[in-house]
């Protein structure tokens, strides 16, 4: 694909506004005017508009309600909705979403792999290919050499869809998604903390909370609109305190009262050790603990006399020598989080990106527990979610390998029947092994046990970790690729790409962090022959025989009965039909009927319409005995220990400017000058190393290499490296090795071993 020449010069933040400003009416919103550092833009109209539309932002799962304004048929502005939860906020991502459907390298035209090359073929042509091939390998080798491969970025009645096609209608549990590498550790540690996936609290919890504790996650750049909901509180209440855990001094953390900049991947100590000291400060809520709480660790229950001794290594001496902090800055976390009236704690990546992922979550929610910062105004652990629609489209609609909609599980046979009945289907038809996680699902494509793969709306080809190994593997299967553009990173590997819609062009609904269901009307026609991914799905089922499985033809329809599949469960939200989406900027479920207003906290009496016992202080209800478990767990090894070769520690991340693998972002104008191309290493490595600002670098891991730009910085701590994944020409994923946490089966992305070199 196209790529900026290397010595191109460096757009900086302050020539973006400037750029901003001029060419798109661009203003810095007025509470931190003049300040380089703002994220937050106030747009200005930039041409006359016919009529606005309410929607919601394309990009990450804040999930900002935005409205569309269109003139002549075409996008023309984007503003953030007043009424929205955003409060008329957007990002500069948010801002360019009037751009993305009119900047280069669309995808217009099916195209076929012919002679090694992609040529163009007619719709009829592509589709028939794809349903003969897929129809081959299911006759000749049975439904687990097929595959699906999604993305949180789907709609979810496409997630929705696709699943039921091959989950149903192909036997093929092998449907998993993007997901699996960004949230698939907190919707493990939600599932078996409270037995049900997704946050009990609302973006609303903020203007509550006294103290944040946000960890693993660079909010001002990633989520920039729920940090300026932050500042909005730490202005209006000074004596906010706001905890920082990250390796790196980011945005975040040179805004936070207090940071704490851990080794990577040391969390698991670190909580270990706010917890033995809320027990040490007798900070633990005592009702909780008696009426609220059980322990278990592994396969076992424990007492809370075992939680106890279980801690009792875990001093603040002990955990800053592991982590690389001060002892004294351990307790006056411990003391900030658990003294405050309403503890608010919030996390991404950079804690669900681990070996230990899932660990590190149940701890993260320990705290809550064993203090009782839950279930009120501003005391609730809450993750944030990284694409627009990663939780409703794909975690809770059963788009993941060992999911069926609504918290079930391919493995429960009462769960199967449940959907095989809501599906029509014969008893016994879902097969009840869970397919391929993400991982596993490349690893058996090199294997040449997946024949054939659909992929929709993400880029694997540049987001796995250890790309070096798995791009022969998709190289080996007949791929298919829907995608919006053309080339990418894996289309260029496809055997079939078929050109979407993307945004505006279609209808679509999406969740976001706070478990808002919000709609996407279709306002403009999509360029070319480009059809939504619901239609190709759609058009795919009939071709192979499943029309009768897959009768909804339209969105709508098909919001309409996946809206019904969640009656009678913990994620009941019947009452979100599509009229009221039609007029509402989103609500948020629990949501039984329609004349229900939509749940800010769940489980707690008054506020959650789904209690049981009203009452309890709080209601654990998906829980067989209304308990939450809180886990015992340890410090693991480093599974990509640093020795005398590999004397640094890699971890990844992003920026504010782009969006995942910059496949739209690196398109628009004026963000394309902005790739990501740097390397941050600390003065004292840079020395050791004999690297200088501004050189090229090259780094390497036990997989593989990638080529950067040096950036000597002291924002990373010694022995850290940081780079992005964004950039498709500094492919940081080939250095990235791909062990995954042996519960969620996430990739670790935040800890590869590697040395440094000039070039």
């Amino acid at each position: 694909m196209p790529q900026i020449p290397i010595d191109a010069p460096i757009l900086t933040r302050r020539d973006l506004l400037r750029l901003l400003g001029a060419g798109a009416g661009v203003a810095i919103s007025g509470s931190l005017a003049g300040c380089a550092e703002n994220p937050l833009w106030v747009r200005q109209p930039v041409t006359a508009v016919d009529s606005w539309h309410n929607g919601a932002c394309r990009f990450c799962g804040t999930g900002c309600e935005v409205q569309i304004g269109i003139r002549d048929g075409r996008v023309v502005d984007v503003r953030g909705h007043e009424y929205g939860h955003n409060r008329g906020r957007l990002c500069i991502k948010g801002i360019v979403n009037r751009e993305i459907l009119y900047v280069r390298d669309r995808a217009t035209t099916p195209l076929i792999r012919e002679n090694g090359a992609l040529r163009p073929a007619s719709w009829d042509e592509a589709m028939d290919l794809v349903a003969t091939r897929f129809r081959e390998s299911l006759d000749q080798f049975g439904p687990t050499s097929v595959a699906f491969y999604g993305s949180g970025q789907l709609s979810t009645q496409e997630s929705y869809t696709a699943s039921k096609l091959f989950k149903g209608g192909f036997r093929s549990n092998n449907v998993d998604g993007n997901p699996r590498l960004c949230m698939a550790s907190a919707a493990f540690g939600y599932v078996s903390t409270f037995f049900k996936d997704e946050p009990m609290g609302c973006y609303e919890d903020i203007d509550y909370a006294d103290t944040f504790f946000i960890t693993g996650s660079n909010t001002a750049e990633c989520h920039p609109v729920v940090w300026e909901r932050i500042l909005d509180r730490k202005r209006r209440a000074p004596e906010t305190f706001i905890i920082v855990v990250d390796p790196r001094r980011t945005r975040t953390a040179r805004a936070a009262d207090m940071h704490l900049a851990i080794r990577p991947t040391t969390d698991v100590t670190l909580y270990n050790a706010l917890l033995a000291e809320f027990i040490r400060r007798d900070f633990v809520d005592q009702d909780m603990l008696a009426n609220y709480l059980k322990f278990r660790q592994g396969q076992e229950d424990r007492a809370y006399a075992d939680f106890i001794a279980h801690l009792e290594p875990y001093t603040p001496e002990f955990a800053a020598d592991v982590c690389g902090i001060a002892p004294d800055d351990i307790r006056e976390a411990a003391d900030r989080f658990a003294a405050a009236p309403a503890s608010m704690s919030l996390w991404t990546m950079g804690i669900n990106q681990q070996f230990q992922g899932t660990a590190a979550n149940r701890l993260l929610m320990a705290m809550h527990l064993i203090t009782g910062q839950i279930g009120r105004p501003g005391a609730t652990p809450f993750s944030l979610t990284g694409q627009p629609n990663a939780g409703g489209g794909v975690r809770d609609a059963g788009a993941l390998a060992h999911t069926l909609p609504h918290g079930r599980l391919i493995a429960n046979e009462q769960h199967r029947r449940e959907v095989e009945a809501i599906w029509g289907i014969p008893f016994g038809t879902i097969d009840p092994t869970p397919g391929y996680d993400t991982v596993a699902l490349f690893q058996v494509m090199e294997r040449g046990d997946v024949k054939c793969c659909l992929v929709m709306c993400t880029n694997p080809a540049q987001s796995l970790p250890n790309l070096n190994r798995y791009r022969p593997a998709m190289e080996k299967t007949f791929l298919v690729v829907t995608d919006s553009f053309h080339p990418t990173e894996t289309t260029e590997l496809a055997d079939v790409v078929l050109p979407t819609a993307m945004w505006a062009e279609k209808d679509g609904v999406y969740s976001n962090s706070e478990r808002r269901y919000h709609r996407t009307p279709k306002l403009v026609e999509p360029p070319g022959a480009a059809r939504s991914d619901f239609a190709i799905l759609v058009d795919f089922a009939q071709r192979m025989g499943y029309g009768d499985l897959i009768k909804d033809q339209t969105p709508e329809e098909m919001w309409e009965e996946y809206r019904l599949t969640s009656e009678g469960t913990a994620y009941n939200f019947a009452g979100i039909t599509s009229a009221r989406l039609r007029d509402e900027p989103g609500i948020l479920w629990p949501c039984p009927d329609v004349a229900h207003p939509g749940t800010c906290r769940r489980y707690v009496p008054g506020e959650d319409p789904l209690v049981e016992h009203p009452e309890r202080r709080i209601d654990f209800y998906a829980s067989p005995d209304g308990r939450a478990v809180v886990w015992l767990e340890d410090q693991a090894e480093p599974q990509d220990p640093r020795d005398e070769q590999y004397p640094l520690i890699l971890t990844t991340g992003r920026v504010l400017e782009h969006w995942h693998t910059m496949t739209i972002t690196g398109r628009v104008p004026k963000l394309e000058p902005l790739e990501p191309r740097f390397l941050q290493i600390n003065p004292r490595d840079a020395r050791e190393f004999g690297i200088v600002n501004e050189v090229e670098v090259t780094v390497q891991s036990r997989y593989g290499a990638a080529d950067f730009v040096a950036q000597v910085t002291d924002d990373v701590r010694p022995g850290v490296v940081f780079a992005t994944f964004h950039s498709a020409r500094h492919l940081v994923n080939q250095a990235m090795r791909d062990t995954v946490d042996p519960i969620s089966k996430e990739p670790e992305y935040k800890a590869s071993a590697v040395y440094v070199r000039a070039k």
